[in-house]
């Protein structure tokens, strides 16, 4: 399957660069899987497609500071680290710049001195492998120092960090955010929760490869990188129940989506408590056995992600409703407006 197959125009000016005052009102379309259909609402209407006994999976991961500003010790250079994932204790995957000043054996010194980092291995691309000394907490260490990695497509500054966290983030880990569940408001769950819909939260930890570009010509050959998560066993009771009530389960995100994806395949369609790593790549041709719906937002051409929903929704459904979401000037990307696939 060729990568150009889920190529299309996307004018610049239609990247949001900045959220909403409002985070339920932002736009939604709302795509019918089998048939095609297309319809426009605000996004605090998606109350109207759901339906009692259905169950909406929301990932509670919190996006670190992960983005640090340093010095080589001894020259003074400016050092730029990007924290990825962390491998084990304090020693973390992350990408550096510029790479070609840090090797193994060089010291960065951040801040005051309260953080500091060794690089103990180098990996390709600008990845090296960090390990990191502190005084006190590290997440609260990190909170000081680190700034919100926002996309590289994100050209303003963000006056308010939290915008670029879900209402109901809790599992601090993230490099990127779930940005489908951005849309959320504590009002609009609670109306949602009210209508007899259940709620239940994953956790995957967003890296950056789910952003990274596809560099093959045949998608089969992209590999993935795997991303932690975690499922409760009271999210996988509520999970099973819904599908034996014949509620839907409507997934947030692609985070969610693969999340729930990754334990059905490996349990015959059902929901069990576990945490791991999950690489799973969906494309068109995978057949779901987790998910009746998602929620999500607009997605770069010939990426990963506009490639999961294909698969949900169909190519040339997806096509489509992105030729018909620039023509109506949607807003794309982490900070854009909503699709509900159902």
């Amino acid at each position: 399957m060729k990568i150009d197959l889920f190529d299309f125009d996307l004018p610049e000016e239609l990247i949001a660069q900045t959220p909403l005052p409002n985070r339920d009102a932002s736009r939604l379309m709302v795509l019918d899987k089998k048939t095609g259909e297309i319809r426009h609402e605000i996004f605090r209407n998606i109350l109207s497609y759901l339906r009692e006994g259905d169950c909406l999976v929301l990932n509670d991961t919190r996006v670190m500071p992960a983005r640090l500003y340093g010095e080589k010790e001894n020259t003074g250079a400016h050092i730029e680290v990007l924290l990825l994932k962390q491998l084990e204790g304090d020693r973390w995957e992350t990408l550096v710049k510029p790479a070609k000043r840090v090797k193994a054996g060089t010291k960065i010194i951040f801040g005051d001195g309260r953080l500091q980092a060794t690089c103990v291995d180098t990996l390709e691309h600008g990845g090296r492998v960090l390990q990191f000394s502190y005084r006190g907490i590290f997440y609260e260490v990190l909170e000081q120092l680190g700034e919100m990695p926002l996309p590289p497509y994100i050209k303003e500054k963000l006056a308010d960090p939290e915008r670029y966290q879900t209402v109901y983030a809790r599992e601090i880990g993230s490099a990127a955010a779930p940005t489908a569940g951005l849309h959320f408001t504590e009002q609009l769950l609670d109306d949602i929760r009210a209508k007899g819909v259940h709620i239940a939260f994953i956790t995957l930890h967003v890296g950056l490869g789910t952003f990274r570009p596809v560099n093959v010509e045949n998608i089969e050959e992209h590999d993935m990188h795997a991303e932690f998560y975690q499922m409760t066993e009271a999210t996988a009771q509520l999970l099973n129940e819904t599908k034996r009530q014949g509620g839907r389960i409507i997934a947030v995100g692609t985070t969610s989506t693969r999340t729930l994806e990754t334990i059905a395949a490996r349990h015959d369609g059902t929901f069990v408590a576990e945490s791991g790593w999950t690489d799973i790549f969906i494309y068109p041709g995978y057949e779901f056995k987790a998910i009746d719906g998602l929620v999500t937002n607009f997605h770069l051409p010939k990426s990963t992600l506009i490639m999961l929903v294909s698969a949900l929704a169909g190519r040339e459904n997806i096509l489509h409703a992105y030729n018909v979401a620039v023509k109506e000037r949607y807003r794309f990307f982490s900070f854009g407006d909503a699709m509900l696939i159902i």
